[in-house]
């Protein structure tokens, strides 16, 4: 009997019940782990805050437009290549924002006959905007829309019966506002391709000498371009 005794305080001793409730308490303390998406975002490097600076080839044609008896002059599509620099900030896990400067150099130019055998050329040697933009990422693709101002590089003439003379138009056709949509695709980390759809409006105007007639100047271009980003690749920010 004594021996079981001794045996049974050498067991309470060794393995106190304080022990078994701290191990439970510690276990009730202990915080859930977060959830997988917000650690997934939280690690994720931004591949797509920063500066970029790119090129693009595309096509541009001009509106079609009749006022006053003025007739566009048919074969308006036109080539264009530029160049365009920016930078983005991605201030959520899913939105972005960004600002870019964008120039394209333009082949051939619109026209508009007036009645009296008066023609008028407006050669555009290019077009640029500077613009904001919005944008929404899912995967590694981004969806966004710019607007901005727009101007544009252009030489005016003015003829009757295939002559030269001099002439009078009233407004602005160097500047004027833009607006647009595109998708981008990262394919690298500091590469992306895009397709953009831009339009330009420079505001209508109106041919006072040696005719009359009022018209509008404004373009719409398709774009397929690259980047090159020198983004910043920090952590994506995000709160849960």
């Amino acid at each position: 009997m004594k021996q079981i005794l001794f045996l049974a305080v050498v067991l309470l001793v060794s393995s106190p019940p304080e022990s078994s409730c701290a191990a439970d308490l510690g276990l009730r303390g202990t915080a859930p782990p977060p959830p997988q998406r917000a650690v997934e975002y939280a690690t994720a490097p931004d591949f797509w805050s920063g500066l970029y600076i790119g090129g693009h080839l595309g096509g541009a044609f001009s509106g079609n437009n009749n006022f006053s008896g003025i007739f566009r002059v048919p074969g308006n599509e036109r080539f264009l290549g530029g160049v365009q620099l920016g930078a983005d900030y991605r201030f959520a896990p899913t939105w972005l924002i960004g600002v870019e400067g964008q120039y394209s150099w333009l082949s051939g130019g619109m026209g508009a006959i007036f009645p009296g055998a008066v023609s008028y050329r407006n050669k555009q040697n290019g077009i640029g905007s500077l613009t904001a933009r919005l944008g929404y990422i899912f995967g590694p693709a981004l969806v966004y829309a710019k607007g901005g101002y727009a101007f544009a590089d252009s030489s005016e003439s003015v003829s009757a019966h295939g002559v030269a003379v001099p002439f009078s138009i009233s407004g602005s056709r160097s500047q004027g506002w833009t607006g647009g949509v595109g998708l981008e695709f990262l394919m690298a980390p500091d590469l992306s391709a895009k397709i953009e759809y831009q339009y330009y409006d420079f505001g209508r105007s109106e041919l006072v000498i040696p005719a009359q007639g009022k018209f509008r100047t404004d373009d719409n271009s398709v774009k397929l371009g690259v980047n090159y980003r020198f983004n910043w690749a920090g952590p994506v920010v995000a709160r849960f």
